[in-house]
């Protein structure tokens, strides 16, 4: 059974010194969280470029792995403003949030480019952080068999390895409370089913966002591999309460 997974991004929320004081009480959270050092629970940090160096100091002798909010889909070359996949490496980040709903609405991301992007991170051993999810709230038949044709076409092209895949319906995103636990739940299968029967995307987990917080991990159960927090940790005490219902989720797997 792999770790349960919990990870945070950070977004565009703190500036350096702030983030500064957010990575030490995350990170002493984190080295006294029993299902963390166990390795039981696997957590990860999505931070802003300028931050990642303090996040890594800040993060070091701990088993809390970094993340970039971005990734460019070139090679390294005249592309300016652009972050490589190959740098995003180099910099010791391992994995790269690709596709939020944010980037694809102010940016005009689309599939196509989430694709190029994902298969750049798979090249360099950086593993994708995929947000799909779907626009309108729909009946959980419709928002999985939408999600489930999302995943493939923001994978087409990619070379083999390993995705986390994100699930954060989009009206959900912001909003008071997450999606319903059983819709969540049809959606989360039917991309594990599609993930699972892929040789080329073994060891990918399925995770949900989208106004996740304490509370829902120990409602949702193994439907997920586990959660991708936003604003609720921001908090490092209630970062720490998720922690604890992973770690109490890896513990009753069988």
């Amino acid at each position: 059974m792999q770790p349960v997974l919990v990870g945070v991004s950070l977004k565009a929320y703190f500036g350096r010194r702030q983030a500064r004081i957010w990575f030490a009480g995350a990170a002493a959270v984190l080295r006294a969280h029993d299902g963390v050092r166990s390795g039981a629970v696997e957590a990860f940090v999505i931070p802003t470029y300028l931050q990642l160096e303090d996040a890594a100091g800040a993060f070091a002798g701990t088993r809390v792995r970094l993340g970039v909010q971005d990734v460019s889909a070139f090679e390294p070359g005249a592309y300016t403003g652009e972050v490589t996949a190959t740098e995003v490496a180099e910099s010791g980040a391992t994995y790269a949030e690709i596709g939020h709903a944010e980037r694809r609405r102010l940016f005009g991301e689309s599939d196509a480019d989430v694709a190029a992007k994902s298969a750049a991170a798979l090249r360099h051993g950086v593993t994708p952080v995929l947000c799909l999810g779907e626009d309108e709230r729909a009946d959980a038949d419709g928002a999985a068999s939408a999600t489930v044709a999302q995943l493939g076409r923001s994978l087409a092209g990619a070379p083999a390895g390993p995705v986390v895949v994100a699930y954060e319906p989009v009206w959900a995103i912001g909003a008071p409370s997450p999606a319903p636990i059983d819709h969540i739940s049809a959606v989360t299968g039917a991309l594990r089913d599609v993930l699972a029967a892929d040789p080329k995307r073994a060891g990918s987990r399925v995770i949900y966002g989208g106004s996740a917080g304490p509370g829902l991990l120990a409602g949702l159960g193994r439907a997920v591999d586990g959660l991708f927090l936003g604003r609720f940790a921001h908090d490092p005490a209630a970062f720490g309460d998720v922690l604890d219902e992973a770690y109490a989720l890896a513990r009753s797997a069988p």
